[in-house]
């Protein structure tokens, strides 16, 4: 183990168990509900009941209704259909829409996935017409358990309990563990599902803790291998040439996620459950091209939205409703505020999305705006919202109260990168380095890919690349002149007007180059400073 390994592991406290997490079959129990929820599915096998999985338009919630079909099918429930929420008409949750789909197909069970936890209104109305209900959710219960549920299997009800930051996926990849647990499921094929827990966990966001450390652990090898033709062939079609937490982040998830923000998250879902290459295929590339059109979408708006008084951002305009929450995370990096992005959805009603960081919570914030708000719901760091038109201000001066009345004066050190090591010389960054960081994969929120502080360095070459000379490439010395190359794609106007003979600290993730079979190892710059070393 070399010394700048060893150094991180201690600084973070990572232990040998969370290097080679075992795999635990003992989750699903811990689980609130999972005794009732799976003893009604077992009931819907004995009857051969007609089930109707309900689940979410976002990557989470395309991938657990994938794993919820798949479970009912090899559990038994040959009748199984799957229903998404409509984002331009539903909205997130289940929307009234539900209670006719379930009524066209003579559901008497629906199992929702990644939503539900917060729509007793609609539940209520199906329970009246003899439909049960089982919800499967992670998101924070806004105000009571949906009481005409007849179960709610969502580990945010107990604040104590070790699978808390579980996914939507991941909570249905448990059921399925109790499946298998109950005999109905052969042991050992859950696992081949976790390639889809994987993916569902880091576009969800969610903090790698050490449940979802061991889930993402198998499932990336699981990813590596995976059956699936709709992943095999969406790999292909993103060009991802290897498989880690960058290409699912950055290429994978947003392709899966471009069908339900663009058109229809049906097209995402029927890449999942393709059975051959031939049609995975064709809806990669309708993917492919979704994506192309929710880049240039979100671009576009950016570039219309003004720099913001206000310490959280609270803007809206006629922008493609899909791409809302993406331009608000632009914004959260352009601005280092909190932004809610809102669009005219129907007459007089905004809707929109908001994203944070830090300690401002959202689904708090909301809260605290529910008179001047028709609804919304999320998490800490995401959320979505409902405004009336009229009120937008209202909205906006309320959520600004709100995040004054907490006194926060130190949120901007969130996103800034904290460098895990501080290096005057580069010696020992080398390969053998970089293959004990991809011991740590997969990185998200809670197990951050390491950052490494380069202290005093001398830009020895500037290079601007790009057709608009947006993206950089620095190659910098230590004090023995030993040499490293940095990149940094569409970089800020400052680090472009950096100049040769001046000393900086950088920032960096270190990435590997492969080029015609030769290895090396090379930094993706994160933040650059003057030196902080001062000259006699």
């Amino acid at each position: 183990m070399t010394r700048i390994f060893e150094e991180l592991l201690k600084k973070r406290g990572v232990n040998h168990d969370f290097l080679s997490p075992k795999y635990r079959v003992d989750l699903a129990e811990k689980l609130p509900d999972i005794e009732v929820a799976t003893s009604r599915i077992a009931e819907a096998i004995a009857k051969q009941e007609t089930v109707l999985v309900y689940g979410d338009y976002d990557v989470d919630g395309v991938t657990a209704s994938t794993l919820m079909y798949d479970c009912l099918w090899l559990s038994g429930i040959k009748n199984v259909s799957v229903m998404l929420p409509d984002r331009f008409i539903d909205g997130y949750g289940m929307g009234e829409r539900v209670v006719g789909r379930a009524e066209e197909l003579g559901a008497t069970l629906i199992i929702t996935v990644d939503c539900g936890s917060n729509n007793a209104e609609v539940i209520d109305k199906l329970k009246a017409r003899g439909v049960d209900v089982i919800v499967t959710d992670h998101h924070e219960i806004m105000k009571k358990i949906p009481k005409g549920a007849i179960a709610v299997v969502n580990p945010k009800r107990d604040e104590q309990s070790e699978i808390r930051e579980l996914c939507g996926c991941g909570v249905a990849f448990l059921v399925m563990q109790k499946m298998v647990n109950l005999g109905y499921i052969p042991e050992g094929r859950e696992k081949w599902y976790l390639d889809l827990v994987l993916i569902g966990t880091l576009c969800d966001s969610m903090t790698i803790d050490s449940v979802n450390r061991m889930l993402s652990f198998y499932g990336m090898k699981v990813l590596k291998k995976t059956r699936r033709p709709g992943l095999i062939e969406l790999i292909k079609a993103s060009k991802a040439n290897k498989i880690n937490s960058e290409t699912i982040g950055f290429q994978l998830g947003p392709r899966l996620n471009a069908g339900g923000r663009m058109e229809s998250a049906e097209i995402s879902l029927k890449l999942l459950m393709a059975e051959n290459h031939q049609d995975a295929n064709k809806l990669a590339m309708k993917l492919n091209e979704l994506n192309m059109a929710r880049r240039e979408s979100q671009k576009k708006a950016i570039s219309e939205i003004a720099a913001p008084e206000d310490d959280v951002i609270v803007v809206a305009g006629e922008w493609h409703e899909g791409v809302l929450g993406i331009i608000a995370g632009r914004l959260v990096e352009k601005y280092h505020k909190p932004a809610f992005v809102l669009s005219e959805v129907e007459k007089g009603v905004l809707k929109g999305s908001g994203r944070s960081f830090g300690e401002f919570n959202l689904a708090e914030a909301l809260k605290a705006c529910e008179n001047v708000i028709i609804g919304g719901g999320g998490h800490a760091a995401a959320c979505g919202v409902k405004v009336e038109t009229q009120k937008l201000d209202d909205f906006r001066k309320a959520v600004n109260k709100y995040y004054a009345s907490l006194g926060l004066i130190e949120q901007e050190k969130y996103l800034e990168p904290q460098a895990d090591i501080k290096l005057e010389d580069f010696s020992e960054l080398n390969l053998a380095l970089m293959d004990e960081i991809k011991s740590l994969e997969p990185f998200g929120n809670g197990n951050l890919e390491p950052i490494f502080q380069l202290v005093d360095v001398k830009i020895v070459r500037v290079n601007k690349m790009g057709t608009e000379g947006q993206h950089l490439r620095l190659d910098v010395v230590d004090a023995s002149e030993k040499q490293i190359k940095l990149v940094a794609f569409n970089a800020p106007e400052e680090w472009l007007n950096l100049t040769v003979g001046e000393r900086v600290d950088i920032w960096i993730n270190l990435v590997e180059n492969e080029w015609q079979g030769n290895r090396s190892v090379e930094g993706r710059i994160l933040r650059i400073k003057k030196s902080s070393v001062e000259k006699m």
